[in-house]
């Protein structure tokens, strides 16, 4: 089966980025290991566990992709205010949409809710889908790339995107190198109800132990439903993942300070190993990472799926004005303007991240006193803050056009 791009990985930004480039005459083919079937969504069922944090740009890539109605007509809880406090000491920032007069800081979206809202699109759209179809081999076969499947089938293309996550089959294959190195952190997540109203407001508490995020939920009328994101060493992750409900939601109740009350039920908890991941290149011959084939950081802020997104748009961009100007696509010096465009922004956010990581895990008394006057400054300072929220929405910067507002 020849097609003149692959596309490997059917998730938020693979999916994302096969819509992108329906209009541009390439045969596209979309391949992934599961079924790429949408289910029926159901508003009385839990929350799913994994949710991003959509900012503003990734709503307008979303948008401009015709696939917002479809997340907003399943569920997705706006949020306008994020508090941020040190638990060891007295530091606080709080950050609001209002400050650049905006309605929301961003969206917390299941990421199922976004990822059938997408494959909604590319049913009805020019892109072929090949479904429940997994990589075994993949190798250079003249001027493309030949990928052999588990089934035996064979497909062929001069162009080839990874966009299967993290543990990127494409990239280990195509012996492309990366820096990685282990957090020594797991994150538990899970949906949990508690007694006072979120306030359309992101919590963030930074503990001895690693951070501790509550993000708002839709549930209706009913403002009291969570998503918790909580990092701890693995020896305490096991601990609290062995724990019976009511202890659980004892625990995370204390450790997040009860500030939304009691913690009076959690649904089903998944515990994730974090590690850091950064491809050395994003692009070799003929083949492309993105997303989290490329980059995949700590979930301090939420900002994965945003790189993700940003990276869709940016490739989109790239690789249309080629074609308009008739260049060959997988021509290295078309590819490279993508990743010159991309990876210093995702590896700033990388260090951003991983600075506040070592940042809030450091024990000694002076730095602990540094980071809590710190916090406490940039609070008192308006136009500091403003700049940082409209660095988060997407209002500045290097921004594609996918993106832009």
């Amino acid at each position: 089966m020849d097609a003149d791009l692959i596309i490997v990985g059917a998730g938020m930004v693979g999916s994302a980025l096969a819509l992108a480039l329906q209009d541009t005459g390439l045969e596209i083919l979309l391949v992934d290991g599961g079924p790429l079937s949408v289910v029926p969504f159901d508003r009385a069922a839990p929350f799913e566990p994994r949710v991003s944090a959509l900012s503003a740009a990734s709503q307008r890539v979303l948008e401009r992709l015709g696939v917002w109605p479809g997340v907003t007509a399943r569920r997705t809880s706006a949020y306008g205010e994020m508090q941020v406090w040190d638990g060891a000491g007295t530091g606080h920032i709080h950050f609001s949409a209002a400050s650049v007069h905006a309605e929301t800081l961003g969206h917390i979206v299941e990421n199922r809710v976004v990822q059938d809202a997408l494959l909604e699109r590319l049913h009805d759209s020019r892109v072929g889908l090949l479904a429940n179809a997994r990589l075994e081999r993949l190798r250079r076969s003249g001027d493309g790339w030949l990928l052999k499947l588990e089934d035996g089938r064979e497909l062929r293309a001069p162009l080839l995107v990874a966009a299967d996550g993290a543990n990127s089959a494409v990239r280990r294959l195509a012996g492309c190198a990366t820096r990685e190195w282990d957090y020594l952190h797991h994150a538990i997540v899970t949906s949990v109800r508690c007694a006072e109203p979120h306030q359309a407001t992101a919590w963030q508490r930074f503990t001895d132990d690693g951070p501790l995020a509550f993000l708002p939920l839709d549930a209706g009328p009913d403002e009291h439903w969570c998503s918790i994101v909580w990092s701890c060493v693995p020896a305490e992750a096991e601990r609290l993942m062995n724990l019976p409900d009511e202890a659980f939601c004892g625990a995370l109740g204390k450790a997040f300070e009860q500030r939304l009350g009691a913690v009076l039920h959690a649904d089903r908890r998944l515990c994730i190993p974090l590690r850091q991941r950064h491809a050395k290149r994003y692009v070799e011959d003929g083949l492309v990472l993105i997303g989290d084939a490329a980059h995949s950081i700590h979930p301090l802020a939420g900002q994965g799926v945003n790189l993700g997104f940003l990276d869709v748009a940016v490739l989109a961009e790239v690789l249309q004005r080629a074609q308009a100007r008739g260049e060959r696509l997988v021509d290295e010096r078309v590819l490279s303007r993508y990743e010159r465009r991309r990876m210093p922004h995702n590896l700033a956010m990388m260090a951003a991240m991983e600075g506040f990581e070592r940042l809030f895990q450091a024990d000694p008394l002076p730095l602990r006193w540094l980071r809590n006057a710190g916090l406490n400054w940039v609070d008192g300072q308006p136009e500091a803050k403003a700049l940082f929220v409209r660095q988060a929405l997407g209002l500045s910067g290097d921004l594609p056009e996918l993106a832009r507002p």
